[in-house]
């Protein structure tokens, strides 16, 4: 069954820390949802296993920017990870990107990883 059109809901919008992060547990296993308000976009979603640490840390990373590219700065080796794509800036690493969305007060995430177009395998 595809997986492509799916949303689910992760979090409440009232969950959500300004300029941070939170790990919220998903079908696919945990993620890492960003809400950066005034900045584009406001909410973002990156896996939340750190691929180089190999721990579940990346919502507890510092949220800001690198040229212009907005990441999360991994909370044991300081690597950055860019919010859109998930490719780390300084090796080569990637953590998942999914498409993430409010419906009311509900945050909800996609199950296919935008950055590789590829569906979950639940």
């Amino acid at each position: 069954m595809s997986q492509s059109n799916q949303w689910q809901t992760i979090c409440q919008t009232s969950d959500l820390i300004p300029h941070s992060g939170i790990a919220a547990w998903t079908e696919r296993g945990p993620v890492a949802i960003f809400w950066r308000p005034g900045c584009e976009p406001e909410l973002s979603a990156i896996g939340h296993f750190d691929p180089i640490a190999r721990a579940d840390v990346l919502a507890r990373g510092i949220v800001g920017d690198v040229d212009g590219e907005p990441v999360v700065a991994s909370p044991l080796y300081k690597q950055h990870f860019s919010l859109r794509t998930g490719e780390c800036l300084e090796e080569e690493a990637r953590v998942p990107v999914f498409p993430v969305r409010t419906e009311g007060n509900q945050v909800q995430l996609s199950l296919r990883d935008s950055a590789s177009g590829s569906a979950s395998a639940a």
